[in-house]
């Protein structure tokens, strides 16, 4: 196998960077599309001279694909990817995999017994500042950690909100900043410093007219003993974020101004445990980390995977991982919904129970205008 056969279903928003992506990619071509909705079906299936379907089982019974990457709304990700995985066809999802733990584990324990190449789209894993990051903290140069930081504001304006039928409702995306902005930091967070195992949340609808939060913050702790703060908005202008995780042996902080990584002549304990001076402090020194050029992006994810399939090399961004970032996400919905501390792994069935519930009561959201099918530019 020279090259592998991709579609990508659902080609409006983030498919059209897949499709773009995959144009790139030598050892990879587009042989179909998929999308529900006639015309973009048509407009695509055009452009990229493919077949296009309408009805996802019959593109993957259609023998024309060896891959998909699932760009749906939040709710179609987890059947598509079961679907797609029996058939034995690899899978890469959008972020983030699912919208409750219990549709998550559906995908990685159906990519387990198929064998089948599953990814997520978390680019930002290919930085080449947060491969540095992770490279500090995966080798131990911090040590044990026992804080962790992570602030990450957004802008949203009402008219996003009032694009599409699905945005910012629990029927449609199953959460709001939390599951639509905020996955790619999340995923960051708890690929460097791990997932907490308990979470005290406050979430709320502050600044616009949705029925899902547009505000998230939490107070962490970790199984070793750690604690951290997490914040998240689609509130805030200008949005700066930072992020800041605090070991034994140095601290290593990113914000505006670059990463900055420090290391301790003693771990923190041993030197508080041995000084003599009452006013002693630790000597610290500044750590220069070797940030490497690579390529990065949608593109890197896709090459990366298809690499995997054809060479066996090792993902940037596994699927299994993926569920690390859904975990962290319903444990700050749960709490912040229901006002109690919640443990991971969150309880399956009480979240299922939670989501149905807010489901089941949220009024049917009408927007003025057609829906608006337009990547940000930004991205």
């Amino acid at each position: 196998m020279d090259k592998i056969r991709y579609s990508v279903i659902g080609t409006g928003g983030m498919g059209s960077a897949h499709l773009q992506s995959l144009s790139d990619i030598e050892e990879a071509e587009i042989t179909a599309i998929c999308d529900m909705d006639l015309d973009v079906c048509k407009e695509k299936s055009e452009t990229f001279d493919v077949p296009g379907f309408l009805d996802y089982k019959e593109l993957l019974k259609s023998d024309l694909v060896d891959a998909v990457t699932i760009a749906t709304p939040h709710y179609f990700h987890s059947p598509i990817a079961v679907d797609a995985m029996e058939g034995g066809l690899h899978v890469l999802s959008e972020k983030p995999l699912a919208v409750t733990v219990a549709a998550a584990d559906a995908m990685v324990e159906a990519a387990k017994a198929s064998g089948v190449t599953f990814a997520v789209m978390y680019q930002r894993r290919s930085e080449p500042m947060m491969q540095a990051v992770h490279g500090v903290i995966s080798a131990g140069g911090l040590g044990t950690m026992y804080r962790t930081a992570w602030v990450e504001p957004n802008f949203r304006t009402q008219a996003y909100y009032d694009s599409a039928t699905w945005r910012g409702t629990w029927n449609g995306e199953g959460g709001g900043v939390l599951l639509n902005q905020a996955p790619h930091g999340i995923d960051l967070f708890t690929w460097f410093g791990g997932l907490p195992s308990k979470v005290t949340a406050t979430t709320r609808t502050w600044r616009h007219r949705i029925s899902v939060e547009d505000e998230a913050s939490a107070l962490l702790e970790y199984p070793d003993g750690g604690i951290g703060y997490y914040f998240t908005s689609t509130n805030e202008a200008p949005a700066p974020n930072f992020f800041e995780f605090s070991g034994e042996s140095g601290k290593l902080r990113v914000d505006s101004f670059g990463l900055h990584c420090w290391s301790l002549e003693k771990t923190m304990q041993d030197y508080s445990d041995d000084a003599e001076d009452m006013w002693g402090s630790p000597t610290v020194s500044d750590v220069d980390v070797e940030i490497t050029e690579r390529e990065s992006g949608h593109t890197a994810i896709l090459r990366n995977m298809t690499a995997n399939i054809l060479h066996g090399e090792p993902l940037i961004s596994p699927g299994v991982d993926g569920l690390a970032a859904v975990e962290f996400i319903n444990a700050v919905i749960l709490s912040g919904g229901t006002g109690e501390t919640v443990t991971t792994p969150v309880d399956r069935d009480a979240y299922e129970s939670f989501m149905n519930e807010k489901r089941r009561t949220e009024t049917p959201k009408a927007v003025a205008r057609t829906t608006v099918r337009k990547t940000d530019p930004r991205l």
